[in-house]
């Protein structure tokens, strides 16, 4: 069953070849069997799975059942869960129980959804391998001496190994493309306001977004259709209406106009990431798509934008934990200030900490207008770059990764950590769609390319890499052993 998409398992299911219990009964065992090794969940929700799961062939028996009736997913624990211990991989949060869940969790529920459980992730989405949750580092399923990468880790790794059909993340600078690329999976970042953020644990408010990580394009086409839509709770939240996402995967892609980001090509990339990227182009071009040349002005400087602002934002929301109204309380506080201090000290790992002093820093009397300021003029121009681009193209193809996964030794490296988000940093400063879908190996890893559409073009995309998952078979690949 877990070597089924969420589609076949969709079809499965209403065909009646097993019941939601059946699939969900065979998801614990794998967890519990298996999850030991890769660390993949901090919180395994068995009863409350399989009292969805009942609940889900009840409404099937009458008659009643929703779209996503029975099919079992995982949540990034950055999302609160109404009654489950929501952590964002963090000792601040280790004991806080969400006493509401999330929007994007309501709207799976009320689709008929199941819920596994909690996700692993970096600490509060605050870095890119997997390895700073207070739970413990998420591992690799396909080479275990290698980083699982982006905060996201854990939903993909889950989705990977077989242990959930799909996931929810957030994306803040590439974290669920990110992973997704590194385990050969499909994972969407929507556009920013899509889903709403209404009950996702803040990193950098104007980055953060709400995806999927999932086998395939039509899978993350059903939780789109299921999570996207206003939110009146949520400021941020788009008032678009909302597409049709499955209707349209099978749409031909000739006359789509695909820019190729020719100066994202540059020389931090692998020229063997490169060349199976460019492969997956000329495979788009074969089933009807025009290529076309561009360039990406002021994409070189989107990394440091990304960070000067996003650390910013981080630093501001992570001062709502003091150990006084939210998180880890320090033992026999001397003073007030000691409170703070020892409080956020214990509660906070290195990878958070570091954000928030860089964050403070620049925000700072004397360094705000140095920094900050100039890092929102250039994201000005970064998202102006992109409506000239749209105004000749439809899609625009770019690399995922400039690099296979790191070594384990090497995760603590900050520098290439932020050198990782290179490509996929842009989406999210300009707010748009943006798609990782797997492309081929490189080393026996698996690599992906990226596809960044206009604003609220989500079936754009989706089409597109579907159409490119009929011909290839990339997306179909397992790690060894799972």
């Amino acid at each position: 069953m877990h070597q089924q998409t969420l589609a076949q398992q969709a079809r499965a299911l209403a065909k009646g070849d097993y019941s939601a219990r059946e699939l969900a009964t065979h998801y614990i065992q794998r967890i519990e069997q298996l999850d030991p090794q890769l660390n993949s969940f901090i919180t395994l929700t068995a009863e409350q799975t399989l009292a969805q799961a009942d609940a889900a062939d009840s409404a099937r028996a009458n008659g009643s059942a929703s779209a996503l009736a029975g099919l079992p997913l995982a949540h990034q624990d950055t999302f609160c869960s109404k009654g489950v211990r929501t952590s964002c991989g963090s000792k601040m949060l280790d004991n806080f129980v969400a006493p509401y869940s999330a929007h994007l969790l309501e709207q799976l529920a009320a689709a008929g959804a199941v819920s596994l459980g909690k996700t692993n992730m970096d600490e509060f989405g605050m870095a890119a391998s997997g390895t700073s949750s207070f739970y413990g580092a998420t591992l690799n399923p396909r080479d275990a001496q290698r980083i699982s990468g982006g905060a996201a880790c854990g939903s993909a790794v889950a989705v990977a190994a077989g242990l959930a059909s799909a996931a929810s993340g957030c994306d803040s600078f590439g974290d669920i493309r990110l992973p997704a690329a590194h385990h050969g999976l499909t994972g969407l970042k929507p556009t920013y306001g899509r889903i709403s953020r209404l009950g996702m644990t803040a990193n950098a408010s104007s980055f953060d977004q709400a995806g999927f990580i999932t086998r395939s394009a039509e899978d993350a086409a059903l939780l789109l259709q299921a999570g996207a839509g206003f939110d009146p709770r949520d400021s941020t939240s788009a008032s678009e209406p909302v597409s049709d996402y499955s209707t349209t995967l099978g749409q031909p892609l000739n006359g789509l106009r695909i820019g190729i980001a020719r100066n994202l090509f540059d020389e931090a990339l692998d020229g063997r990431i490169a060349a199976q990227v460019l492969a997956s182009a000329e495979q788009l071009q074969q089933l009807g798509a025009t290529l076309i040349d561009i360039e990406l002005a002021h994409a070189d400087q989107a990394v440091a934008c990304a960070t000067i602002i996003g650390s910013g934002e981080a630093s501001t929301n992570m001062s709502r934990f003091d150990g006084v109204r939210f998180g880890h309380r320090c033992d026999n506080p001397a003073s007030l200030d000691d409170l703070y201090q020892r409080s956020r000290s214990e509660g906070f790992g290195p990878s958070v900490q570091l954000q928030v002093m860089l964050g403070a820093y620049y925000l700072s009397v004397g360094q705000y207008e140095r920094y900050y300021v100039q890092a929102q003029k250039v994201r000005r121009l970064i998202k102006q770059a992109f409506v000239a681009a749209f105004d000749t193209v439809d899609l625009i193809l770019a690399p995922v990764t400039a690099a296979l996964p790191r070594l384990l030794s090497e995760a603590a490296d900050v520098a290439a950590e932020r050198d990782s988000q290179r490509y996929t940093a842009l989406a999210n400063l300009a707010g748009l769609p943006a798609l990782s879908m797997p492309c081929g190996l490189v080393d026996g890893l698996p690599v992906g390319s990226q596809l960044l559409a206009p604003w609220f073009q989500e079936a754009r995309l989706l089409n597109a890499a579907h159409q490119y998952q009929l011909a290839t078979d990339w997306h179909t690949g397992r790690p060894s052993g799972y």
